[in-house]
């Protein structure tokens, strides 16, 4: 663990840690949601008839499931920007994943009725752990308070 100035910076680093826990939220939000784009761009040219269903949200479970793919994949990718930027800084990453559970809670409460339960389940229960496997998986930064 770096010891840390009194004004936040760590010896072995240049930013201070609130700047790197901004950014790190930043480039996690960004990472998702480019992610996402280009995953729900890639379902509509995979998917025979996805484009229709989802004017109307009207999915095929086929369809659902890949929408619960690209979403953990996302989530993965966005864990693995989070800590790319937040290194040893663990509280970036906890904030990130709770921010993005947050952001999407009131868009499934919206959309409660256009899918099943479970998918609502699913993909609000899946955020938070694949949001901190996907920071775990490009490297395990040890755990620093903030």
């Amino acid at each position: 663990m770096a010891n840390v100035t009194p004004h936040g910076y760590s010896h072995d680093r240049i930013m201070p840690n609130w700047l790197r826990i901004v950014l790190a939220i930043a480039a996690g939000f960004i990472v998702w949601f480019a992610v996402a784009t280009v995953g729900n761009l890639a379902i509509r040219w995979l998917l025979s008839g996805y484009s229709e269903a989802e004017k109307a949200m009207d999915f095929a479970l086929n369809m659902l499931f890949a929408r619960l793919v690209l979403g953990a994949v996302a989530s993965l990718a966005a864990g693995a920007a989070c800590v790319a930027i937040a290194r040893r800084v663990r509280a970036a990453i906890y904030l990130f994943a709770l921010l993005l559970l947050a952001l999407f809670v009131p868009v499934h409460l919206d959309l409660w009725d256009k899918f099943p339960l479970w998918y609502h389940i699913v993909f609000l229960g899946s955020l938070v752990p694949f949001v901190v496997i996907g920071a775990t998986l490009l490297g395990s930064p040890r755990a620093s308070a903030v």
